[in-house]
C-alpha cells in the first residue's frame, strides 16, 4: 500500500478513536459508571438521596470490552453472510447498545431497590430520560471502535479478528475513560462544595452535590459539564493513543526487515518519553503558578 494512503487511513482511524473516547466518557458520566460512582452509591447510606442515574454495570474497561466484542461478533457474522460492511458495523453497534441498555436498566433498578432502607427512591422519569442517552453514547462508542478495528484489519492487514480487535480497543477506551475523564467528573463536579485540591475527608463521604444550575442534579447535568472538557480530553487521549501507536508501524513497516522494525520500537519509546517529560513539565508549571498545596506549605513552615 502507498504510504500516503496508509497515513490517510491512520488519520481516519485517529478521528474515529477520538469520537469513541469522548462518547465513552460522556456515557459513563450520564450513567455514573466511572470511579466516582462509589460516592454516588454511598450517598443514600449517608442520608443523601439523589437523582443521579447509578448503574456501574462493572468497571469501564470490562464493560466496554464486552460491548465492543458483542458488536464485533455480530458484525463479523453479518459480513460472513454477505452483508455490506457499513450495514454490518451499524447493526453490530445497535445490538451492543441494546444489550448495554438492558444491563443499565437492571443495574439501576437493582441498586436503587437495594437502598430502599436508606429512603432512596426509584425515579422512573430518570430511567426514561437517561436510558436513551446512555444507549446513544454506547452506539457511537461501539460503532467508532468497530470502524477502527475493521480498518486496521482490512486495510492495514492486522492479523487479529474483528471481535478480538474490538475487545482490545474496548478495554483500552474504557481504561482511558477511567484514568483521564474521571478527574473532571468526580473531583470537580460531585464535590464542588469542597475546596479543590483538599482531598476528600471521611466526614464528606457520600455528601455529593445534589443541586444543579436549575433544579436537582442528575446524570444529564454531569454530561453537560463534562462535555466542556472531560469528554474532549478523553477523546484526545484515546485518539492520540490509537493514532501514534499505528503511525509508527505504518511509517516504519516491520515487514520490510528487522532493522526497520527496531526503528519503530525506538520511535515508540521516544514518543512515550517525550510525552512523559511534557506532562511532568506541565505539572511543575501548574504547581508554580498556583502555589503549593496547603499541607505542603504547612510542612515547609514547620521545617
Amino acid at each position: 500500500m502507498e504510504p500516503l494512503t496508509s497515513m490517510g487511513v491512520m488519520a481516519l482511524i485517529g478521528a474515529a478513536a477520538t469520537i469513541a473516547g469522548a462518547s465513552e466518557d460522556l456515557e459513563s458520566d450520564v450513567g455514573s459508571q466511572s470511579n466516582p460512582n462509589s460516592q454516588v452509591q454511598l450517598a443514600p447510606q449517608m442520608m443523601y438521596p439523589h437523582r443521579i442515574f447509578n448503574k456501574a454495570i462493572s468497571g469501564e474497561p470490562p464493560s466496554n470490552a464486552l460491548m465492543c466484542a458483542i458488536g464485533g461478533t455480530t458484525a463479523s457474522v453479518l459480513m460472513s453472510a454477505g452483508a455490506s460492511v457499513i450495514l454490518a458495523l451499524a447493526i453490530g453497534a445497535i445490538i451492543a447498545a441494546a444489550i448495554h441498555g438492558t444491563y443499565a436498566t437492571t443495574s439501576y433498578f437493582g441498586r436503587s431497590a437495594s437502598q430502599r432502607r436508606f429512603k432512596q427512591p426509584i425515579y422512573l422519569d430518570i430511567l426514561r430520560s437517561h436510558l436513551p442517552v446512555i444507549m446513544g453514547y454506547a452506539f457511537i462508542t461501539t460503532f467508532c471502535i468497530l470502524v477502527v478495528s475493521y480498518l486496521m484489519i482490512a486495510v492495514l492487514a492486522h492479523p487479529f479478528s474483528l471481535p478480538l480487535m474490538a475487545f482490545i480497543w474496548g478495554i483500552t477506551v474504557g481504561a482511558i475513560g477511567s484514568s483521564t475523564g474521571d478527574v473532571h467528573y468526580g473531583a470537580e463536579r460531585e464535590f464542588q462544595n469542597v475546596e479543590f485540591g483538599s482531598g476528600l475527608n471521611a466526614a464528606n463521604s457520600g455528601n455529593i452535590v445534589r443541586r444543579a444550575e436549575s433544579g436537582l442534579r442528575n446524570g444529564m447535568d454531569n454530561s453537560w459539564f463534562c462535555a466542556k472538557f472531560g469528554g474532549p480530553v478523553t477523546g484526545l487521549a484515546f485518539g492520540m493513543t490509537v493514532f501514534l501507536s499505528g503511525w509508527i508501524t505504518v511509517l516504519f513497516d516491520a515487514s520490510k526487515g528487522d532493522a526497520i522494525g527496531w526503528i519503530s520500537v525506538i520511535a515508540g519509546t521516544l514518543i512515550v518519553l517525550i510525552l512523559t517529560i511534557w506532562n511532568r513539565n506541565i505539572e511543575v508549571a501548574a504547581r508554580k503558578a498556583f502555589g503549593p498545596y496547603k499541607k505542603d506549605e504547612e510542612a515547609e513552615v514547620a521545617a
